[in-house]
């Protein structure tokens, strides 16, 4: 483990999680001191991505003739092979010449109550080891994470909305005093403490890359990857098997960025779709085949049994958070800073 993991600490809420609605207690003194961040700032969106930016645990599955010896599983960009082509990133995923190196996008909206900062994990590939299911090209999962603007720097993370195919589901960050609201909180967060802050931990599944609160998921039959957050570095795993990963993470908003071109015809097929072909052997020895056009960024996002529109999670996570949770604190609804709504 690097140095500059000064303790790696899980904690659930019935455990030291302080139970009040108070601000989350990250252990450091200068966050309350210093002034408060603005996500109309690129810098100051960067410092709260990276602040409450998850430690994730990915699974890995190495069998299977798709599975390119659990490379399949690893994170990385959309553009990882050199170009914006979504109907050929399973086709490269297979060359060795396109290193899958780990990055994760993020955006940050706010309200004047909130920050809303969305996650997202991209892997070239959904895909199964059986021929019972199906496949397509790219895959595309993540969380959004909640945080009140207390005054401190990087505010209090309240709760957490994962994405796992075409459901959410909802999480507390211990100590927050939130409650169920229109849909059932399924769990309170782990808590992992990363380079001198506090983090959540989130978990992907092999293949099909659902995600959730760990241990809801979890690496399983050995094989796994564990990555953390940073603004500067992206590595990729030495093995299937590699448990100190750094992962880069990406400003959706940031010039020339995934939003910028969200209208792309070679990266997405419409709004809110990637583009996504049945080239390179995609469903080859499955029952299912393959299907095109199937992953979604956030702004695609959908659970297809809420009463959300498709993309809200994304577009407006203030008016989900509020209808997903009994909110016990101020919650304002109109938008700060919110480029999704431009």
């Amino acid at each position: 483990m690097r140095q500059q993991i000064t303790a790696f600490i899980v904690v659930t809420m019935a455990a030291t999680a302080p139970q009040l609605g108070c601000a989350f207690d990250t252990g450091d003194d200068s966050e309350t001191v210093s002034s408060e961040l603005t996500a109309s700032s690129p810098a100051d969106r960067a410092a709260l991505a990276l602040r409450w930016a998850p430690v994730h645990y990915q699974d890995v599955d190495p069998t299977g003739s798709h599975a390119l010896g659990g490379a399949s599983d690893f994170i990385t960009r959309v553009d990882f092979d050199g170009d914006l082509d979504g109907r050929n990133n399973w086709d490269n995923a297979g060359n060795a010449a396109f290193a899958k190196s780990a990055h994760a996008y993020f955006s940050v909206v706010e309200t004047s109550t909130h920050w809303f900062i969305v996650y997202m994990f991209f892997h070239p590939r959904d895909w199964v080891d059986f021929f019972i299911g199906s496949e397509h090209e790219n895959d595309a999962e993540g969380v959004l994470v909640a945080v009140a603007r207390d005054g401190s720097t990087y505010g209090a993370p309240r709760a957490a909305v994962t994405v796992a195919h075409s459901d959410f589901f909802s999480y507390l960050f211990p100590g927050a005093t939130w409650t169920s609201g229109q849909e059932s909180v399924d769990g309170t967060l782990q808590i992992s403490t990363f380079d001198g802050g506090s983090h959540p931990v989130t978990a992907q599944q092999a293949k099909g890359h659902g995600l959730k609160a760990r241990p809801q998921y979890d690496i399983t039959g050995g094989d796994g990857v564990v990555y953390f957050p940073s603004l500067a570095t992206a590595e990729v795993p030495a093995s299937a098997n590699d448990r100190d990963v750094l992962y880069k993470l990406v400003d959706i908003f940031e010039p020339g960025g995934l939003w910028d071109n969200r209208a792309l015809p070679s990266l997405f097929a419409a709004f809110g779709s990637f583009a996504g072909d049945r080239t390179g052997g995609c469903g080859q020895g499955t029952l299912g085949g393959c299907t095109t056009n199937s992953a979604a960024p956030p702004w695609g996002w959908d659970d297809t049994n809420d009463a959300s529109v498709r993309g809200r999670l994304a577009t407006d996570p203030a008016g989900l958070v509020t209808s997903y949770f009994t909110v016990t604190e101020p919650a304002d609804t109109a938008y700060t800073f919110n480029p999704y709504q431009l």
